[in-house]
């Protein structure tokens, strides 16, 4: 009987997850951190008249370097990066961002970026960086000499993600800048991320392009910033670090048309990433800023006047759009398996 009842209860875990295997996140995976980006954002300047912002795009693509084999390519180009926390000691399986092809019109250019690299790392903070000698930075940034938790991420083949793939999939989002349309992916990580509660990491998304990196006319994706008009909706339960999710505005503070600028922690990151090469597919080397001997070349992201926002807006440090899904408890699942059983069973009778 206890068998029979253990048969059903698989039966109707696989019928759940079989049923919802193209969706964008799965059923059953939980938003836990979410930076939404900045579609056709309305922003009052300081007399009260609307404008209609579409945000921008920060490169962050590495290129094939021809003087190595194509069947075992080196790429070299640029990083861009963003720090995140939340109060989840699951891990990440699900990440969601958005970004864009920079300099073509997608309609008439169809190349599209294959493989994307997602890489988490350590943070190092402010402080510390300000009291290391070695370390030439006045702000926060990813722990470039510390261990990397990386892996690839492959175009779907039929569109249709399943969990752990290791896929990410790619759809147009209606109403955004029909200059540079933005894209938003969702990728099922091969390898989750197992994370700590309340501890900052950083998020690096790095499109491989399997182009040579002396071709002018390279395929570049940018990584696209936040909405900075929109709170992070899960602030209510934000994580225990400082500052965490704040304004770091207003916008025309004092008049009757401020605007909150939402941020979380610190800067966007973006530098030069040198020597990557896929080991396997969970594991990504790469060479990033090792400065020990060499001119600094990393740098903090700030939004851009008449891209992002009205006059006075770049003087503001620029979040990233992503978001992070994790999944429940196994408790939680089991709950989840007997509750699709009895609507099947409910359902038979």
């Amino acid at each position: 009987m206890r068998v029979a009842a253990r048969c059903l209860m698989v039966a109707a875990v696989l019928c759940v997850v079989a049923s919802v295997a193209a969706a964008d996140p799965l059923p059953g995976e939980i938003l836990k951190f979410s930076q939404l980006p900045m579609i056709a954002t309305p922003v009052a300047g300081p007399d009260g008249t609307q404008q209609i912002y579409y945000g921008h795009d920060e490169l962050s693509t590495v290129w094939w370097d021809p003087t190595t084999p194509p069947d075992d390519p080196t790429y070299h180009g640029v990083f861009m990066a963003d720090d995140f926390a939340d109060r989840s000691p699951n891990p990440v399986v699900h990440v969601k961002w958005w970004g864009s092809y920079m300099g073509i019109n997608p309609d008439e250019d169809l190349r599209r970026v294959q493989r994307f690299a997602i890489v988490f790392e350590d943070d190092v903070s402010k402080q510390q960086a300000i009291e290391n000698p070695d370390d030439p930075y006045d702000f926060s940034h990813p722990n470039c000499l510390g261990p990397k938790f990386s892996q690839i991420s492959v175009r779907d083949p039929d569109g249709q993600l399943t969990i752990a793939e290791g896929t990410f999939t790619e759809t147009l989002v209606p109403g955004s800048n029909p200059l540079e349309p933005v894209f938003e992916y969702n990728a099922e990580l091969l390898c989750p991320f197992a994370q700590q509660p309340d501890t900052v990491y950083w998020l690096k998304i790095v499109a491989l392009v399997d182009e040579p990196i002396d071709d002018p006319l390279r395929l570049k994706w940018g990584w696209h910033n936040r909405d900075y008009t929109m709170m992070d909706p899960l602030a209510s339960v934000s994580p225990q670090v400082v500052p965490g999710e704040h304004d770091q505005g207003p916008l025309f503070a004092g008049t009757s048309f401020e605007t909150p600028i939402w941020h979380f922690q610190d800067d966007a990151v973006g530098g030069n990433v040198e020597n990557v090469h896929v080991n396997d597919p969970c594991d990504v080397h790469m060479d990033q800023d090792h400065w020990a001997g060499t001119a600094p070349s990393m740098f903090a992201a700030m939004y851009v006047d008449g891209d992002d926002g009205p006059d006075g807006i770049g003087q503001y440090s620029k979040d990233l759009a992503f978001e992070l899904y994790t999944v429940p408890e196994p408790s939680t699942l089991v709950l989840l398996a007997m509750g699709a059983f009895g609507l099947l069973l409910g359902r038979r009778r």
